[in-house]
């Protein structure tokens, strides 16, 4: 064992840079509309379908699928992260007759922005009662 310890840190030359995978491209730090971060995997119908997200986790997820589910027209919503190593999650709605997959998506994405807004007012409106308290 050694019997001193180096508070020194060595470079290390040949190592890569490593790059941020944060969905923004460029220098002007602006997302990259080209850029496609959801796809439909294969063996979809307008009833069921499996979608991928790129650079997503839990935190969409489990989101996402709550808000899905509480759409009475949707029969299954489940999300999964195929591997811990990788920036994917995978999602799988199914719907009853009469709607689509697509479109019960593009409701859990507006209902999860509603309620993003909602908590962002209410926090918003109770740090702005807290700072005049504060400044009184």
């Amino acid at each position: 064992m050694p019997t001193a310890i180096a508070d020194e840190d060595y470079p290390m030359h040949n190592a890569p840079e490593a790059e941020a995978n944060t969905g923004i491209s460029g220098e002007d730090g602006f997302i990259d509309l080209n850029d496609q971060r959801i796809r439909v995997l294969p063996g979809a119908s307008e009833t069921a379908a499996s979608f991928e997200f790129e650079s997503e986790d839990h935190t969409l997820g489990n989101a996402l699928r709550y808000m899905i589910m509480k759409n009475p027209e949707v029969e299954l919503c489940g999300y999964s992260i195929p591997h811990p190593s990788e920036a994917k999650m995978n999602i799988r709605i199914q719907t009853y007759e009469g709607t689509t997959v697509y479109d019960a998506l593009e409701k859990g994405f507006d209902d999860l922005m509603g309620l993003c807004d909602v908590v962002t007012e209410k926090f918003t409106a109770t740090r702005d009662e807290f700072n005049s308290k504060q400044k009184a």
